[in-house]
């Protein structure tokens, strides 16, 4: 194979990124923009090698520990544990949530071989035996497995007498039911609540 297959193969990896858009790219990096692509591959590299997982709440970072779990004014009152680092971008942006996150990287799923264990749940019990943790919000996904995961976590909560939430699913915001699938429309119709 040629450097140019091999660059094309190698964007592949990517999600989302097929045939084309891997040709497009490689094209756009050899023929426009060398320095970007130059500067693209110094910066994976060195993130590569320099970032891990924060050794308290497991997201993405460059320190022993990143800024969420060193900021003094974030407290352990309540735990949100969500499936990946980009989750924790996305709730940072839209809400004023204060406490702490636990990041699981993935979730429960027998049949991908993915255990408890594989999660670290053993690191979010430490969490969750901390005396000022009165709460752990479950942000995992509406799939089956995201579901599984959510019940197995509300019982590690309870048994730590830790109350045990779980975000909302159903309607978004601005949506027509017309254009809900069933299942949505069914879990929001089943998880009303008074106006």
């Amino acid at each position: 194979m040629s450097l140019v297959s091999d660059l094309m193969s190698s964007l592949q990896i990517l999600p989302g990124v097929g045939p084309k858009t891997a040709q497009r790219l490689t094209f756009h990096l050899l023929q426009k923009d060398q320095a970007g692509g130059k500067n693209l591959a110094e910066t994976l590299l060195e993130a590569l090698e320099k970032v891990g997982e924060c050794e308290v709440c497991r997201t993405l970072t460059e320190n022993q520990q990143c800024k969420i779990c060193t900021n003094s004014q974030r407290k352990y009152h309540k735990i949100c544990v969500v499936e990946t680092p980009a989750d924790i971008i996305h709730i940072e942006a839209a809400t004023d949530f204060s406490g702490k996150y636990f990041v699981l990287h993935g979730k429960l799923s027998p049949i991908d071989g993915m255990g408890p264990a594989d999660l670290k749940l053993n690191m979010l019990v430490d969490m969750l035996a901390k005396p000022e943790c009165e709460e752990l919000i479950i942000a995992t996904g509406s799939t089956l497995e995201g579901e599984t995961t959510a019940q197995y976590l509300a019982h590690l909560a309870e048994q730590g007498g830790i109350k045990a939430t779980r975000l909302a699913h159903g309607v978004p915001l601005g949506g027509d039911l017309e254009y809900i699938d069933n299942s949505t429309l069914a879990h929001a119709f089943a998880s009303r609540t008074n106006i």
